[in-house]
């Protein structure tokens, strides 16, 4: 049994900082990529930003300088810093994982409960 645990959310004023952490447990061969999704109300979920376990990086466009993913392959556990966060950026956090298990196979989905990030004005 693979689990995602996320924390780090809350409630922040405009042009503060929070981060977040997610971190993966279980029978864990390997984990590639792990990402951060969003999703606002009335939208659709969206990719915030992803790293691959040899620590390439993919952000959307939009976030590109204010976030920052990072992860720690041996803690198996990814990071998300956002900083100069606007009220835009209130939504649920959703983290996701594609994990190989050590029973062997593909590399399987996964995705956290999600934690709610709330930016006020």
């Amino acid at each position: 049994q693979v689990q995602l645990v996320e924390s780090g959310g809350g409630l922040v004023q405009a042009g503060g900082s929070l981060r977040l952490s997610c971190a993966a447990s279980g029978s864990i061969f390997s984990i590639d990529p792990m990402a951060w999704y969003r999703q606002a109300p009335g939208n659709q979920r969206e990719l915030v930003a992803r790293v691959t376990s040899g620590g390439n990086t993919n952000y959307a466009d939009s976030l590109k300088g204010r976030f920052t993913i990072s992860r720690d392959n041996a803690k198996n556990t990814v990071y998300l810093q956002m900083n100069s966060l606007r009220p835009e950026d209130t939504a649920v956090y959703y983290c996701y994982a594609a994990i190989q298990y050590f029973s062997g196979g593909g590399y399987y989905r996964h995705w956290g409960q999600g934690t709610q990030v709330t930016v006020s004005s």
